[in-house]
């Protein structure tokens, strides 16, 4: 189990769709995710099950539960992405609103960063933010990341911030 001083990651189960119904449908949460919107409770259900696939792969999102109060504040994780037709893997992080400005998505985002280099050998890692979304930039440079380009993913332009190993 990955864990932090202060949170632990564990695998999605049903238990916890209430969370991530409130997550997916908080306006604020998702406005730079995907195309922006809240989602339905089918986009939820579809993610959920996406959520669930990824796991075969050894990716994929946890849940991020603090431990003062074994609460979920929100999910972090491993996802496979493709960027210029090639394989990339992208560190996700997302905080419930209640839990903003407390650290944990740069906590959460290089316990993965860590993760990913010493348990999956990964070299390479990238997350890709919406432009406007400075506080996702600010985790990515905290753990080391910097910008490396711009591109158009889903009819959304992105920036790819990247961290390579030397």
């Amino acid at each position: 189990m990955l864990e932090t001083d202060r949170l632990f990651f564990r695998p999605y189960c049903p238990d916890d769709l209430p969370f991530l119904d409130r997550l997916l449908k908080d306006p604020d949460v998702v406005r730079f995710i995907g195309h922006g919107r809240p989602r339905t409770d089918e986009e939820v259900a579809r993610f959920y099950d996406w959520v669930q696939r990824s796991y075969a792969s050894g990716l994929g999102l946890m849940v991020a539960v603090r431990k003062q109060d074994m609460r979920p504040i929100g999910h972090a994780g491993l996802v496979p992405q493709t960027v210029d037709g090639k394989p990339e893997t992208e560190i996700g992080y997302w905080m419930a609103k209640e839990y903003w400005g407390n650290g944990y998505a740069s906590e959460a985002a290089r316990a993965f960063r860590e993760y990913a280099a010493a348990a999956k050998g990964l070299r390479r890692l990238i997350c890709l933010i919406q432009p406007g979304n400075a506080a996702s930039v600010r985790v990515a440079q905290k753990i080391g990341m910097i910008r490396e380009k711009e591109i158009v993913i889903r009819e959304k332009q992105v920036h790819v911030y990247a961290w390579e190993q030397s």
